[in-house]
């Protein structure tokens, strides 16, 4: 499972004309579901998530967490995550997970991350998002389960 974190004073999610998902300070979470992934993958990007330290504190150093620093979790999905570029021009998403597969790990990482306590909006699932974010630091960190 493979996560971009990106540390924003805010964000929201568009579907069409709506808004699915909108926040403050917090985190917007790309999320990608690859094959063979599990919730033993969902449960420890969630603990990773809440608990990294990349929010400033008073002295203006990375030592807080989206937990400590009262903020809120955005999630995407975004199989585009798994794409490879290997060969020829056009990526190949052979390594992501199966649409159904990916939703039921995704909203499984969803419920681990509200589990956190932390307050959790997202996107639609396998819908056209317009995603608006303006990145704080600008600080952008992968995250990969199995690299990790």
């Amino acid at each position: 499972m493979r996560a971009v974190l990106q540390r924003v004073s805010e964000a929201r999610v568009e579907v069409g004309e709506r808004v699915t998902g909108e926040i403050g300070l917090g985190l917007l979470v790309l999320l990608g579901v690859e094959k063979g992934d599990t919730e033993a993958d969902a449960s420890y990007l969630a603990g990773k998530i809440a608990h990294l330290r990349i929010f400033r504190d008073a002295q203006e150093k990375m030592n807080l967490s989206v937990t400590d620093a009262g903020g809120s979790i955005l999630c995407v999905s975004q199989f585009t995550l798994l794409a490879s570029v290997e060969k020829g021009r056009r990526p190949a998403f052979d390594d992501a997970a199966p649409p159904a597969e990916a939703r039921r790990l995704y909203d499984y990482f969803l419920s681990k991350m509200r589990e956190t306590g932390l307050r959790v909006a997202t996107g639609e699932f396998q819908a056209d998002m317009k995603v608006h974010l303006v990145n704080d630091g600008p600080v952008t960190i992968l995250v990969d389960s199995r690299r990790s």
